[in-house]
């Protein structure tokens, strides 16, 4: 099911393009075991299927992170309602996934960038099915936590993969996709673990990563395995590339579609749940309002961009941040007004969120030096997929603690923070609170965007005058 939403999409884009078939046929580099050249060789083109099945390996990542929150209301159903193991059944992934991005960073240089992805799928089923089939929340988290190892496995070794494999030009394209494809995943996460779960129940959601996980293993003989240069210290992440004002701007506009509209999109079916009595399908059926617009919007923005040459990438963005900041504060109705009646403003948090998917990783990668666009697109997906993490994380903490003040039971407490039905006001009263917190963050990160937009102006005509100087003054005998 998952697998058949994204890969005939992305094949037949690689297709169209023969370019993103191609290798740089001739490559030096250094032994690392020697002090010597080794001779420049003709390397092999990777497969037309190679994409595909990053994609497919990748696809699963954000879908765990924003789909998986949906199973706690039926996993405190069968096994307990402790909150804090209910939280690291979302707060497991995040945390491991961040943690071990910089760890498989360090290994993926030693073993290949294609073991990497294989041990990641390969990690990835087993904690699928650790997570299906555990007895307990404590063996559920372990499981989550094994599936952040995996995933962050999977996201290094195939940002590696597209910085090494390509062309320059079919790179940076590659890199657009990999990125529209984490922005779709983690719109679709809720509604997809929502399906899921009324089909088959919470066991059903991770059944489906592991078999997805198994597919992209199945598949992983079509991976290039490009050989690279080890250099002795060099990082990981380059963060240095966020001293280009336009390049950080660039990875603040995920930052706040994190904040906006991931955070909603994850705990929203939740929320449906406590304050409607919705079930898990239900409510993720109504996700399709958040959902659908992250499909449209980037066609509908590129048809607009070609057509209206004068509306520019920033225009969009700025666009997207007011749409998103409207949305979310009109999720204050949530509780207030019947649940048909919040799909305009999902529909607003839904658009805000897809306007930039795509454009953004253009604009970032065009910021930077052609040679360094590989590892922009890595720091501008770590900062991306860091984001969502410890944006879902706080969320959900802040949510709790704002119940836990609202009730004095603690166990009754942890019961409505997991999304029990009965305490909907409640619920609701602390939901609302939080949401305005998301609100107010959008709009500093949107001021704090407009502010390094306007430096990066500066900067332009700053260089400009003093190329125009130096002219004047070539020009005069």
């Amino acid at each position: 099911m998952l697998a058949g939403l994204i890969a005939p999409i992305l094949y037949r884009a690689i297709k169209n393009d023969p370019e993103a078939l191609c290798l740089v046929a001739l490559r030096s580099w250094k032994d690392p075991m020697s002090d010597t050249l080794v001779p420049r060789r003709a390397l092999d083109a990777p497969s037309r299927w190679a994409m595909p099945v990053i994609v497919l390996s990748v696809f699963v990542t954000p879908l765990a992170i924003t789909g998986t929150a949906v199973t706690i209301p039926r996993v405190a159903v069968e096994l307990g309602s402790d909150p804090v193991q209910l939280q690291w059944i979302v707060n497991g992934f995040n945390v491991s996934f961040a943690l071990f991005t910089l760890v498989w960073g360090v290994i993926s240089d030693r073993i290949g960038y294609q073991a990497t992805v294989i041990a990641g799928n390969v990690l990835g089923i087993a904690a699928g099915a650790l997570s299906a089939f555990a007895p307990t929340l404590f063996v559920l988290d372990l499981g989550r936590v094994l599936a952040g190892v995996a995933g962050a496995a999977v996201f290094t070794g195939a940002s590696a993969l597209l910085s090494n494999a390509y062309g320059e030009s079919a790179r940076t394209r590659n890199f657009a996709i990999f990125g529209t494809t984490i922005g779709l995943g983690s719109a679709l996460g809720p509604t997809l673990s929502g399906v899921l779960t009324g089909w088959f129940d919470w066991r059903g959601v991770f059944v489906a990563f592991g078999v997805v996980a198994l597919l992209a293993t199945v598949f992983s003989g079509v991976l290039p395995n490009p050989r690279h240069e080890h250099v002795p210290g060099r990082k990981i992440v380059d963060f240095s590339l966020l001293r280009n004002p336009h390049f950080l701007a660039m990875c603040l506009v995920p930052v706040a579609a994190g904040i906006g509209t991931v955070t909603l999109v994850t705990y929203l079916p939740v929320a449906f749940g406590a304050i409607y009595g919705l079930s898990a399908p239900v409510a993720g059926l109504f996700m399709l309002a958040c959902t659908i617009p992250v499909l449209i919007c980037p066609i509908l923005v590129s048809r607009v961009m070609h057509r209206y040459p004068r509306v520019t990438a920033m225009t969009v963005i700025y666009a997207a941040l007011i749409v998103l900041v409207i949305g979310d504060i009109g999720m204050q109705l949530v509780g207030v007004v019947p649940a048909l009646w919040n799909i305009p403003f999902m529909i607003l948090v839904g658009a805000g969120f897809g306007l930039t998917i795509g454009l953004v990783d253009a604009e970032a990668l065009a910021a930077v030096a052609p040679h360094r666009a590989g590892a922009a697109a890595g720091v501008l997906n770590f900062v991306r997929l860091g984001s969502e993490a410890i944006v879902i994380a706080a969320f959900a903490a802040a949510l709790a603690w704002q119940v836990g003040l609202r009730i004095p039971d603690p166990q009754l407490a942890q019961d409505v923070a997991a999304g029990a039905p009965g305490h909907g006001d409640t619920y609701a009263a602390g939901y609302h609170i939080v949401l305005i917190a998301v609100a107010v963050l959008v709009a500093v990160a949107g001021v704090a965007i407009l502010l390094l937009h306007r430096a990066r102006l500066r900067g332009e005509r700053s260089a400009e005058q003093r190329t125009e100087a130096v002219a004047t003054c070539a020009a005069q005998p």
